[in-house]
């Protein structure tokens, strides 16, 4: 089924608008894959704010020019999804989990920050921590000094109180 002129547009329109929020972009090829692992791969990007689209090459490659994600438009060939996240990780997390349970999602390619990602760039993506977790670490990194002086200075408060009782009744005795 072709779509108009204007049909076109507004899918144009649509992606330009999503290439402009988004931070990450990651093709990959789902030929073979069934509608219930489709289903099943689109409900978990949405939960994870990323949003999978697939769609007519040549729009594609029209809606990303001029931006970030322009320089994998040569990779836009054959049966694509193109996944489009705002958080840097988040598409490449969702799309490199999947393709470890569905050996028919073949990643493609992807961009971020300008530059194009290989296979194992985008796998390296993947393995990045989400920023709820890495502000997690970094909260950890920052209490664990204030955590250890805390723990001396109650430790010498210890001490220094068991020393005092073992000092009062030797008083006691010497009066």
């Amino acid at each position: 089924m072709s779509l108009n002129r204007s049909e076109k547009e507004a899918v144009i329109s649509d992606v330009t608008g999503l290439a402009a929020k988004a931070q990450t972009l990651v093709i990959a090829e789902y030929r073979g894959i069934t509608v219930a692992d489709m289903t099943k791969l689109r409900s978990t990007a949405r939960s994870n704010g990323v949003t999978l689209s697939v769609l007519k090459n040549t729009l594609a490659r029209r809606a990303v020019a001029g931006s970030a994600f322009e320089v994998v438009s040569d990779q836009m060939t054959g049966p694509l999804i193109y996944s489009f996240s705002v958080d840097a990780v988040a598409a490449a997390k969702v799309v490199a989990e999947f393709a470890k349970t569905n050996d028919k999602l073949v990643i493609r390619a992807g961009a971020y920050g300008g530059k194009v990602l290989d296979v194992n760039g985008v796998k390296q993506l993947a393995s990045i921590p989400s920023k709820e977790v890495l502000l997690a670490q970094l909260l950890g990194l920052m209490q664990s000094p204030i955590s250890r002086t805390a723990r001396v200075l109650a430790a010498l408060a210890t001490q220094r109180g068991a020393g005092a009782a073992e000092a009062a009744p030797a008083e006691a005795v010497a009066a």
